[in-house]
């Protein structure tokens, strides 16, 4: 069941296509008390949005009682702030309807791959409490994740930067105060949601150094975090299920979701 996340029309919309509608994809867990979620943005250099690290994670989550949205955000040629508002609106949409959908509102976090993660660490580096006084009702909730799981993410455009994610975001020549906005390891305060992070040490096309920057910055504003890098593994890797090795990231990830009260 894919639900639009501006039903009464697209801010910024390009036009009527589906890539100008983005999209929210449920993926509940049943159960007497209300779960924990988690909204997934696939990666895809902000020039496409990878299936493989979309409805496979979501049914990874629900194998762990947490229930799951994946977030179809715009990419090229939409460009800032069009994709943050997208996750933001994911964000404030779940926790709008957290009774009807059975989840706790204070439990929401959210898991990006690549520049997936990008989405997923722009939203917990840039977020607002709501408008109280919005006519959109959805717009009245918090877009401050609970949590981020960032997973080989994109997170400077300053140094260690992957290239295509930062020309589709931001063009060829963005404006430096830009380039610095949308850095998060620059953007990190005492105020970042907790972090799980990892990566693979040889990763070709996001350099690892991408997480360790964001880790460094949270333990500078001595933010909870974990951070798991792995020897050796191709990037895209997703779950990783056939990886030997990386495929761990999934169990030590769903302890620390579990030690996080998700």
């Amino acid at each position: 069941m894919s639900m639009l996340l501006w039903p009464n029309g697209t801010p910024n919309a390009l036009g009527e296509e589906l890539e100008d509608k983005p999209t929210l994809v449920p993926y509940l867990v049943e159960g007497r008390e209300p779960t924990a979620a988690v909204i997934v943005c696939p990666g895809g250099g902000y020039a496409r949005r990878a299936n493989h690290e979309g409805e496979p994670v979501a049914q990874w989550l629900n194998s762990l009682g947490i229930s799951a949205f994946v977030v179809h955000y715009r990419v090229a040629p939409y460009r800032h702030p069009n994709p943050l508002m997208d996750a933001q609106r994911a964000i404030r949409t779940v926790r709008s309807r957290a009774s009807e959908w059975n989840i706790d509102p204070n439990r929401v976090g959210i898991l990006g791959f690549s520049a997936g993660g990008h989405v997923a660490g722009a939203a917990g580096t840039h977020y607002d409490g709501g408008r109280p006084d919005a006519e959109d009702l959805i717009e009245r909730e918090s877009s401050r994740p609970d949590l981020l799981v960032l997973c080989y993410a994109v997170i400077s455009f300053v140094t260690y930067a992957h290239r295509g994610s930062l020309n589709n975001l931001l063009g060829e020549s963005p404006d430096p105060s830009l380039v610095e906005l949308m850095s998060h390891e620059l953007q990190v305060t005492e105020d970042t949601p907790p972090t799980f992070l990892w990566h693979t040490a040889d990763d070709a096309s996001v350099p690892v150094e991408n997480s360790l920057l964001f880790a460094s910055a949270l333990s500078r504003n001595r933010v909870p975090f974990e951070l798991h890098v792995f020897e050796s593994g191709r990037h895209g890797l997703g779950l990783a299920a056939e990886q030997h090795g990386v495929r761990a990231w999934t169990d030590v990830c769903a302890a620390w979701l579990q030690q996080r009260g998700f």
